[in-house]
């Protein structure tokens, strides 16, 4: 593993002391399994709330409290680059919200519960046994049995294009509220009879813990990093009125390197591109007096807890929770956001650029 940036620090203490283990896992490139992190569901028009400091769902609190997702980084150093990355990251480009209604198969739908039967996973990718997390089945020889039922909701609905992410997000509520358990599947297939799932790749993040994938590791997600606690969610965000956790992006070029927590990279060698796992917030000196509601809601997120790159994809989308509430929301949301732009944000030192 060779290092690219100056050594930062999780508020005032290196990453190393702030996290247990390295692990693994990315949608966009070989992966293998690994470590520990996640959560995630509700009923249609439910979602996941705050609580104790950290986030909670179905029960479940989503990581300690100093997990990194969790951190307040409002007041963390610049990284010395952050003019740099940005200047890369389509900066007049305005924020865009990813994420809708069930209905309309639009943004990361979850669900959650406990004691489903566990199901053998079938991989479709060459990197599908090498860096999704085995768990056993427990008669015979499948290395990979998750307990994900197999009604479980599909990212874009059972119709979406066998090609597209098809993202799968369930927790397992076995050890609430602090030992859940999230499983996270990448390019997964209606399942059919009794043969399971089928899926690219699979990540397993125990919710209780800080431990990291495996460095080089993809999961669900392109920096190997669980999607679940990183979704602007419907509960925390309207019911709630509060976001206790940093929000997952996307840009649509990035470097081949990641900074942890993330573990796995899906970009190129140019100079100056951003890493996965480059935590941005929103500057302080933004104005968001004029807003309400919802989209304050997430501005102030964005300002206290920043948002993580996780993906390729669209510059600037922040990623959301599939949901009925939302439909009466989207409007407000999508003028709201649209105010806001990539160079309204700032780059913070947490840690080094790694390549493998």
């Amino acid at each position: 593993m060779k290092k690219l940036d100056g050594i930062a620090f999780w508020g005032l203490l290196p990453l190393s002391l702030m996290l247990l283990g390295c692990g693994s896992g990315s949608s966009n490139g070989a992966g293998g399994a690994g470590g520990s992190a996640g959560s995630g569901g509700s009923p249609p028009a439910g979602g996941s709330g705050g609580g104790g400091g950290v986030a909670t769902t179905g029960g479940c609190t989503i990581f300690p409290a100093d997990n990194p997702w969790n951190l307040d980084i409002s007041g963390y150093p610049l990284n010395a680059n952050s003019a740099t990355y940005l200047a890369n990251m389509s900066p007049t480009t305005t924020f865009h919200p990813d994420w809708g209604t069930m209905t309309d198969a639009y943004g990361f739908p979850f669900s959650s519960g406990t004691g489903a039967t566990p199901q053998p996973i079938t991989w479709t990718a060459s990197w599908g046994p090498t860096e999704s997390d085995p768990l056993p089945c427990p008669t015979g020889s499948n290395q990979f049995c998750y307990p994900i039922p197999l009604t479980a909701p599909i990212e874009g609905g059972p119709d979406a294009d066998p090609g597209s992410d098809r993202h799968v997000l369930y927790i397992d509520t076995a050890g609430a509220p602090n030992n859940c358990t999230l499983y996270e599947l990448y390019n997964a297939q209606n399942p059919t009879g009794s043969s399971g799932w089928t899926a690219a790749n699979g990540a397993i993040f125990h919710l209780g813990s800080n431990a990291l994938r495996k460095d080089g590791w993809t999961s669900a997600d392109a920096a190997g990093l669980p999607i679940f606690p990183g979704l602007v969610r419907f509960d925390e965000t309207v019911n709630q009125g509060e976001i206790r956790h940093a929000i997952r992006f996307t840009v649509s070029k990035s470097f081949q390197g990641y900074i942890h927590p993330a573990t796995h990279a899906a970009g190129n060698t140019t100079a100056g591109l951003p890493p996965m796992g480059l935590r941005l917030r929103l500057k302080a000196s933004f104005v968001t007096s004029s807003f309400s509601g919802p989209t304050l809601v997430i501005m102030t997120a964005m300002k206290k807890y920043g948002i993580i790159l996780a993906d390729n994809g669209s510059n600037w989308y922040i990623s959301g929770e599939s949901n009925e509430g939302w439909a009466p929301y989207m409007d407000g949301l999508l003028t709201g956001l649209r105010q806001v732009h990539g160079s309204d944000f700032e780059v913070v030192d947490t840690g080094p650029v790694l390549t493998n």
